[in-house]
């Protein structure tokens, strides 16, 4: 498998865990006996992905204007997102947005906010990043500064931003056809900064249990969740179909890991059924539908080397 099927996997398969953990949002855990496997409606038709896609895709828009990231201007497409009335907004995010819409500037509104509650951990950060990985995926320490970046503009908790570089430097390590298992060890090498409760829950992932998996809003138990499914389970349907069926915050974590396990076994291996039903729009861009093979461009115009049309005898035969 090369760089190619992995880097459409990841973008694909982000989108993938998304748009599957959509109806099980805010919802209890599901039985094992009765997992959901198949995309469903629900405050969306089935197979759309949320909001947390769409907020990738505003970072992999300003990745491709600007690379290494530029802050002010990714803040300014963030605020364009706001403004467009999207479905679904995070409380803490939309609190720095509101200020940033208004004509504040991004670093002023983000530490207003932060500073009124200091302790404010979100997950907003981490459903977003992969882009990053992609814009980065053979340069380690600039993938590594911009995903710090990329969260500081709205989510500077310092578990956010350790997070966000955790999350992504896996990515790179999977990219460069590492196990999941190597992959994690190699990013926690290299990510050194992760405070201490985030690197118990990172290196205890694996060996809990279901039932232990809180899966909420908090980014720590997002990397745990994804974590767990990435390590737990031997392919991209079971990671993805084990983390949405947590309930809770599913479709930020199905995000997640549907972005860790479509690196690590390539766009092939996520089921065709899926990449057919997978679809969304973004609210700035009324009118225009993104479908499995727009995501897949878009990976290859982010890591530089690769197209669909490049490869188009791959991209039938996946």
């Amino acid at each position: 498998m090369g760089n190619g099927s992995r880097l459409w996997g990841c973008a694909v398969g982000a989108a993938i865990g998304d748009a599957l953990g959509m109806p099980l949002e805010f919802g209890p855990r599901q039985p094992p006996e009765r997992l959901v496997r198949e995309m469903q409606p629900a405050r969306l038709p089935a197979g759309t992905f949320t909001d947390d896609t769409e907020m990738a895709l505003a970072l992999a828009e300003s990745l491709l204007a600007h690379c290494p990231l530029d802050p002010a201007d990714l803040a300014e497409r963030f605020a364009t997102w706001y403004r467009s009335g999207p479905a679904d907004v995070g409380i803490h995010l939309g609190q720095v947005l509101r200020r940033i819409a208004g004509g504040e500037a991004w670093s002023a509104a983000v530490g207003a906010v932060q500073a009124h509650d200091p302790e404010a951990a979100g997950n907003g950060s981490i459903m977003r990043c992969w882009p990053v990985a992609l814009a980065h995926w053979n340069d380690l320490p600039a993938l590594l500064a911009d995903s710090r970046l990329q969260s500081s503009v709205t989510h500077p908790h310092p578990e956010c931003v350790a997070s966000s570089a955790l999350i992504n430097a896996t990515i790179y390590f999977l990219l460069h056809n590492a196990t999941p298992q190597e992959a994690i060890a190699q990013a926690l090498d290299t990510v050194r900064d992760l405070p201490p409760g985030l690197l118990q829950a990172v290196t205890a992932a694996p060996g809990r249990l279901r039932s232990e998996l809180k899966n909420s809003g908090w980014v720590r138990h997002t990397v745990e969740s994804a974590l767990w499914g990435l390590l737990t389970t031997h392919s991209f349907e079971e990671a993805v179909i084990q983390v949405v069926n947590l309930g809770n915050d599913a479709d930020t974590a199905g995000a997640v890991v549907g972005a860790l396990a479509g690196a690590a076994y390539g766009l092939d291996a996520i089921p065709q059924r899926w990449r057919d039903a997978l679809r969304g729009e973004l609210p700035w861009q009324r009118g225009r539908a993104w479908r499995t093979e727009d995501l897949a461009e878009l990976a290859g115009q982010l890591a530089g080397h690769a197209t669909v049309e490049d490869h188009a005898e791959d991209w039938a035969n996946g």
